[in-house]
């Protein structure tokens, strides 16, 4: 079977032959017709999470999917052949870049009717984090005020438009060139971030989406109003991220290490810092897939190519410069 694969962190990714998936009892095996293209691939492959993911080689990269059931294990009750579903794998079982992939029931969902295969696969990732960060653990709703950076990229197109449907004033940073496309998706307030310090003209927000990290998660930090929270998704690692790992006693200190300092800013303005590492949740993806088939989101394919496509379109996710999601489909 034809994938796209690494054999240590930071060498590009090739293609190889891997075997067939191993189908368990709850497991669906599924025809990948589009896969997409994030961040997370790009820092899993440079091993920027080898320490808290420690990934076997050769590992098959790709954490989103969309395509069509071709069998079912033993104890699935929720699919079946012929379904056309959608899927972030759980983090243990990544591996979107190949023709085949065997995803656990309760990750999988069924693929919004409303939208195409190469427009379902650029939604799961960015889709559950959007929903993790903003419902689950930022409680948004009418009358919230939240801070979403680079609201053009993957999550952030997304984001902003799960936010606006919630009911909350939404500011986006984004580029002058991207100001009316992100006013399109819903924001409110935007911040051309080459011209303008948002952390001078925002003030008193419940919460910040930051994808970015570094001096702009500190900055964020200023937004906040007290007892605000600020969510980040490129790091640094928390202890909360730690527990939901399991992780031993050593890696939980170095955790809390690597995010003392923001903690620290954070405590001393009366905000709260949290990490957020999404995790797979096919129930989750229904009720975004029912968002999607009402109107209320729509996914942003910046770009599609062709499967063969993927080692060069990875590396150029570093570069920026596309709108939403890039995704890679099977002719």
């Amino acid at each position: 079977m034809r994938a796209f694969a690494i054999t240590k962190y930071k060498e590009p990714l090739r293609e190889v032959d891997v075997p067939e998936p191993a189908v368990g009892d709850h497991d669906v095996l599924v025809q990948v017709h589009a896969a997409g293209l994030n961040q997370l691939d790009e820092k899993i492959r440079v091993g920027e999470f080898k320490q808290i993911l420690p990934y076997r080689m050769p590992l098959v990269l790709g954490n989103d999917l969309a395509g069509v059931v071709l069998s079912v294990g033993s104890k699935v009750t929720l699919f079946q052949p012929g379904d056309e579903v959608f899927a972030r794998p759980d983090k243990g079982r990544i591996g979107t870049f190949a023709e085949r992939i065997a995803v656990a029931e309760g990750d999988l969902a069924i693929k919004p009717a409303s939208i195409s295969m190469e427009e379902a696969g650029a939604l799961p990732l960015v889709a559950l984090t959007a929903w993790q960060a903003l419902v689950e653990r930022g409680h948004v709703g009418p009358g919230s005020k939240v801070l979403i950076h680079a609201g053009a990229g993957g999550v952030g197109s997304i984001a902003i438009q799960l936010a606006r449907y919630l009911g909350a004033t939404v500011a986006t940073t984004a580029s002058a060139a991207n100001g009316d496309f992100v006013r399109d998706l819903g924001a409110d307030v935007v911040i051309d971030y080459r011209a303008e310090d948002f952390s001078e003209s925002l003030r008193d927000y419940d919460l910040v989406l930051d994808s970015l990290g570094g001096e702009n998660l500190e900055r964020s930090l200023k937004v906040l109003k007290p007892d605000g929270k600020a969510i980040g998704i490129s790091g640094p690692p928390d202890v909360g991220f730690a527990r939901e790992l399991g992780a031993n006693p050593v890696l939980r200190g170095v955790m809390s290490v690597l995010s003392s300092g923001i903690r620290r800013k954070a405590r001393a303005l009366a905000v709260t810092y949290e990490f957020l590492f999404m995790r797979a949740d096919g129930g989750q993806l229904r009720q975004i897939a029912a968002l999607i088939d009402a109107g209320h989101i729509k996914p942003v394919v910046g770009r599609a190519a062709s499967f063969d496509e993927t080692p060069e379109l990875l590396t150029a996710l570093e570069k920026g410069g596309v709108r939403g999601k890039t995704v890679v489909t099977h002719n």
